[in-house]
């Protein structure tokens, strides 16, 4: 009996964290969506729902301490939940660029802007989004290659954080009339550079959900 009740708990610790997850991405790609239409509402809708991803992450730690605590799960399925709660916390932090992003919105006022580096946000932002999409989706199929693969894609976020940098700098050099709109796009770019750590991260949660070894699998990126 006890066993049965522990399986449908950590049914729903996966559902709940899943969902977290869908609620993440859906802030990253409202967050960039708001920032390169100038859309306010959209970013006070993000930083507005972001309490709710907070709660989800506190909802999920406090579950899952109530489960090694009460059920002192073996292997496997310790290995599951310490997954769920690391792997959640780092959605979390996901979830704060984005709002980060989205107050950036709500602080660009009518400056110049440079067309040039806001498409590179744009197809930065996303494969950003793509990459914490797969990431879910690796983690419900608990498919270590596939998070491999994601894992590598980090380094193409970083290529793009470069050529962003390294042009904002350029144009805000000949027009100094764009430094305010250059800074908050190097602002932007960084925040979403760290979400692609933030999966990388998952990532790694993923491969250790299946062999229970924590491997770097970008050696580039920062915890």
């Amino acid at each position: 009996m006890l066993r049965t009740q522990f399986e449908e708990e950590l049914k729903d610790l996966h559902q709940q964290f899943y969902e977290m997850g869908l609620a993440v991405a859906d802030a990253v790609h409202k967050s960039v969506r708001a920032f390169l239409k100038h859309d306010k509402e959209l970013a006070k809708e993000v930083i507005f729902n972001d309490q709710s991803i907070n709660n989800q992450e506190l909802r999920l730690e406090k579950k899952s301490f109530e489960m090694i605590a009460l059920q002192q799960p073996v292997t496997t399925d310790l290995r599951m939940i310490v997954t769920i709660m690391k792997a959640s916390s780092d959605l979390e932090r996901m979830g704060d660029h984005a709002v980060s992003m989205a107050k950036a919105t709500i602080r660009v006022k009518g400056h110049e802007r440079i067309p040039e580096v806001e498409e590179m946000i744009s197809e930065m932002s996303d494969y950003v989004k793509k990459m914490v999409d797969d990431v879910m989706k690796a983690y419900l199929a608990e498919d270590t290659d596939a998070a491999k693969n994601i894992a590598k894609e980090d380094d193409h976020v970083n290529q793009y954080f470069k050529k962003v940098y390294d042009t904002a700098i350029v144009e805000m050099q000949k027009h100094p009339e764009t430094v305010v709109s250059g800074n908050d796009y190097l602002h932007v770019a960084s925040y979403l550079e760290r979400i692609g750590d933030y999966v990388t991260n998952i990532c790694e949660w993923i491969v250790y959900l299946q062999t229970g070894r924590l491997a770097e699998l970008n050696s580039n990126h920062h915890l």
